[in-house]
């Protein structure tokens, strides 16, 4: 579990992709007190550390993560958003994540406005439905307020602080980025 406040940015420095994939992130002022067998939340996606050393970590990402999410796109050089798991007593400052990436969105329109970007995300249709004005979204793991929710169609606006701390302020028009559906929704959808 995750609340989708990114703490640090790591970057990917190895690929190995016989099998399942190993991915090594090199970050700085991280790995201190991580445990082998840790979830950390790399760009939004539930990744296990399987190694560790003072200024990386490695995860390996099934055939399954790659299918569903971004993971299969990233390179050497890759800017990642990372947080660790939420502990019991920890402030949940944004929403709860799981990790579990229901989908990609793809960026189709990008707009500065004052201080701030607001971003136009294309969500797929059999997600949108979980999408509302107001709601909360995860996007490439940060936690995020829906502005606007239109058929297909979801808006978000990124403060400069959110701009500097991940890497949501590189995204280009047509990059794919990582989604989550707020959980309340997904359940209060079942129940209906």
């Amino acid at each position: 579990m995750f609340t989708g406040i990114i703490t640090k940015i790591g970057r990917i420095s190895k690929i190995e992709k016989s099998g399942d994939w190993v991915i090594t992130i090199k970050v700085d002022n991280f790995t201190d007190n991580l445990a082998i067998g840790a979830s950390i939340s790399c760009n939004g996606v539930c990744l296990t550390v399987i190694e560790k050393d003072n200024a990386s970590f490695a995860v390996q990402a099934s055939n399954e993560t790659l299918a569903i999410t971004t993971v299969a796109n990233w390179q050497v050089g890759t800017k990642i958003n990372l947080e660790r798991a939420l502990k019991v007593g920890d402030e949940l400052g944004g929403h709860f994540v799981s990790g579990h990436v229901d989908g990609i969105a793809t960026l189709i329109a990008k707009e500065q406005i004052a201080d701030s970007y607001k971003l136009d995300f294309s969500v797929p249709a059999d997600l949108s439905k979980f999408i509302v004005k107001k709601g909360s979204v995860t996007l490439n793991g940060v936690s995020l307020t829906v502005n606007e929710a239109e058929k297909n169609i979801c808006s978000v606006n990124i403060i400069p602080h959110t701009l500097s701390e991940t890497n949501l302020g590189e995204c280009q028009i047509g990059d794919k980025i990582n989604l989550e559906i707020d959980a309340i929704a997904r359940y209060l959808a079942k129940l209906m």
